[in-house]
């Protein structure tokens, strides 16, 4: 019998499997209008933002970062203050991991003397409804370079989001803010929400020096507090948090948060955190720390009266369903952060009204926002955002082609959609950056090794079936037909560029082979029908239901043509197209045959192994040994024992601080993954393109576009963009 293990906790893609499944929609009248130019509070390029015109918005750029931070994101230990210079191409760092590092930032000689506000604020104040920017700011508010100029206040930011499961949209462009974050180039974490930090030598202990007098959207206080109700009435509570973060665990054992003063707290682990850091960096970090004064309304521990008639009158489950409906995330609904106007925040922006009252999502600038620039103007710039909702990426495609999106890199910036935009510029009056993919991979074919049915899950689960599919697949037609000659054949795996790349991985079972597809497959299933198709072990026919996301229109072209190959060995499938909601609920449930996505990993693959072993129970490929594995063996489905050692070897690099022994640690993963060939790829991503307007400033030519382990455009703090008529 296999021992009982520790439980693990909700994963990062899991958590944001969650947040995504939010209902569409929210009506928002953004605050538009002129542009204003802030207040330089010296007399030096005051100028720069109003009087930059749409030619200058390609100029070479500087990334922006804080004025001081730290490089924390190789395995050097030591302060670096300093902004960052991009270089083009430039391969992030993503093998490094701090043991012992501090970062500062907007150290006490370079925070402006004196603030300026938006025009809006301004009235707000002249009318007595908001106290005084300075009152509103922190003591040390964090100083952000812009990448090309001091920017104009002003302006509405449109953009478009397709429903449900596309809400990590709100957060890649609102919501990326956490203790740390990375930096535009991908090279260096710096600090964020927290002014500096302190790691200890043995990677078991976190300090964190907060901002005094920093606030919440509503003018509450922000620090050690928040950080404490979070650990002690959130994760600890079981009807809140059954299931534990991973990230805040070692050796499957919660840590702990200790308040040191008001704006200090510190994180404490059993053993080594060696990937903390780097996973608060991720997408969607920031939102675990609660804004306990508006939070305990909604706690039984401290309002249980109150919380008891709302539960009622909102014919709620019970109290837990109503704080993950005020305050966290609700599972096949969503986050609060996106439908509850009143949810205090640290964002730029905060939402106005919630989701689902209307056809689009739209979020004004918040009073209390804590960053500004060299010239003391209080950031955004920006007043607004809207999102509007779309059905499909030919939507959004007009609409960029209209001019009637701002700054966008999703849903319509594919390879077959550029020639027509790169035609069309001078009329949309936009133009192009570009974004080094993640992703290694564009079309991963996920089985269902958990599935319902013992003879497909044998058939599945055999590795000669999957090697005898991919010699199936012809990839150079793929290439070719749907990505218009660009990426090369590649399995999933980590990218050359890589510090965990895996030749063997990368290059098996690549060859278009049919006669040796088949010899596979004879392994596994060598008897048919009268029409050629094979049949299963129990005599009948095999039947594949191929599920897709409805909007990823070249996963849908690459599939006709491999319906055609894999038929011609004998290997039937139909394709069903669906909402990507539904997809991530079927695959979550383990309710499928075989899905295809693209590959996240291709450069960190620690943080991103989603398709090299179980990770998460929304793998599209063995679900339920995932969720087994996060449960600690009470949920799920054991593993196999390849599976289970990768787990084991995933959660040793965990606990492991230093960087040489975890890169060792994945090459031993990757080992199995290779021997096991869980997931089939079929060619690698060629660098993507995002779209801005003429007059939208401030964004970088270059950045990168991952899963959550890098956040686009978010990394390059969107605070700063600016527009002008």
């Amino acid at each position: 019998m296999t021992e009982p293990r520790l439980p693990r906790v909700l994963t990062r893609r899991r958590f944001l499997s969650l947040t995504g499944l939010a209902a569409a929609g929210v009506v928002l009248t953004a605050c538009g209008g002129t542009s204003a130019t802030p207040t330089a509070a010296t007399s030096t390029s005051s100028s720069a933002a109003s009087t930059a015109s749409s030619t200058t918005a390609t100029a070479a750029s500087t990334t922006a970062a804080t004025t001081s931070a730290a490089s924390a994101a190789t395995s050097s230990a030591t302060t670096s203050a300093a902004t960052s210079s991009r270089a083009s191409g430039a391969t992030p760092a993503a093998s490094g991991s701090p043991t012992t590092s501090s970062s500062s930032s907007s150290s006490a000689a370079n925070i402006p003397t004196k603030f300026q506000e938006a025009p809006t604020l301004a009235e707000q104040v002249k009318a007595g409804k908001l106290p005084p920017v300075e009152q509103r700011l922190p003591k040390a508010p964090m100083v952000i370079q812009p990448i090309k100029s001091v920017g104009s206040y002003g302006g509405t930011w449109r953009t478009v989001y397709t429903g449900a499961a596309d809400s990590a949209w709100f957060s890649r462009t609102v919501g990326y803010e956490s203790l740390v974050r990375w930096d535009v180039d991908w090279k260096n974490l710096i600090s964020d929400i927290a002014t500096k930090y302190e790691v200890s030598s043995d990677g078991k202990e976190f300090t964190w020096h907060l901002r005094p007098g920093m606030k919440w959207s509503d003018g509450q206080p922000f620090g050690a507090d928040d950080f404490v109700f979070w650990y002690e009435d959130v994760i600890l509570n079981d009807q809140l948090t059954p299931v534990k973060p991973t990230w805040f665990m070692t050796a499957g054992k919660l840590g702990k948060v200790v308040k040191v003063d008001d704006s200090t707290v510190k994180m404490v682990f059993e053993q080594p955190n060696g990937l903390l850091l780097k996973k608060l960096a991720m997408l969607g970090m920031g939102t675990f720390i609660k804004p306990a004064h508006y939070a305990k309304k909604f706690h039984t521990k401290y309002n249980k009266a109150e919380v008891d008639k709302m539960v009622s009158d909102q014919h709620l489950a019970d109290w837990a369903a109503l704080f993950n409906k005020m305050v966290g995330t609700t599972p096949n609904v969503g986050d609060a952060r996106w439908f509850n106007p009143e949810l205090p925040t640290i964002f730029p922006w905060m939402v106005t009204s919630g989701i689902g009252q209307g056809n689009q999502v739209a979020v004004v600038r918040n009073p209390y926002f804590w960053k500004v620039d060299p010239q003391g103007n209080q950031l955004p710039y920006i007043d607004g955002i809207t999102y509007l909702l779309v059905e499909a990426g030919d939507v959004s495609l007009l609409k960029a082609l209209n001019g009637e999106i701002d700054m966008d890199d999703r849903h319509f910036t594919s390879s077959t959609n550029k020639p027509v935009l790169t035609d069309n510029q001078q009329k949309g009056q936009y133009h192009f950056f570009t974004e080094t993919p993640d992703s290694m991979n564009r079309f991963c074919v996920m089985f269902n090794f958990n599935h319902k049915d013992p003879v497909m899950k044998q058939i599945i689960q055999n590795v000669e079936f999957r090697i005898g599919l991919s010699y199936a697949i012809d990839r150079k037609s793929i290439i070719d037909t749907v990505y218009v000659g660009q990426g090369e054949p590649w399995q999933s795996a980590p990218l050359k560029q890589s510090p965990y790349y895996h030749e063997r991985l990368a290059t098996q079972y690549l060859e278009y082979d049919l006669d040796k597809a088949k010899q596979h497959l004879d392994k596994v299933l060598p008897q048919k029908g009268g029409d050629g198709m094979r049949l299963r072990p129990d005599g009948k026919p095999l039947q594949i239901a191929f599920e897709v996301n409805s909007t990823a229109t070249d996963l849908i072209d690459v599939l006709k043509l491999v319906q055609k190959t894999w038929a011609s060995v004998g290997v039937p499938f139909t394709i069903k197209s669906e909402d990507r909601a539904l997809r991530t609920t079927r695959v979550t449930a383990a309710d499928y045959d075989v899905v295809c996505d693209g590959g996240p990993g291709g450069i960190d693959a620690i943080l991103g192994p989603y398709w090299y072993f179980p990770f998460a129970d929304f793998n599209g490929f063995a679900t339920q040994w995932a969720l087994w594995w996060e449960s600690g063996g009470t949920k799920g489905e054991e593993p196999t024992e390849p599976a289970k050692k990768q787990q084991q070897i995933y959660d040793q690099i965990t606990v492991t601080p230093d960087p040489d022994k975890q890169k060792e640690l994945m090459k031993q993963l990757l080992d199995i993954t290779a021997d096991q060939f869980w997931v089939i790829g079929a060619c690698t991503v060629s660098e993507g393109y995002g779209l801005v307007k003429n007059n939208f400033f401030n964004v970088a030519d270059h950045m990168f576009s991952s899963g959550q382990e890098y956040v686009n455009p978010g990394a390059s703090m969107p605070e700063q963009f600016y527009m002008t008529k």
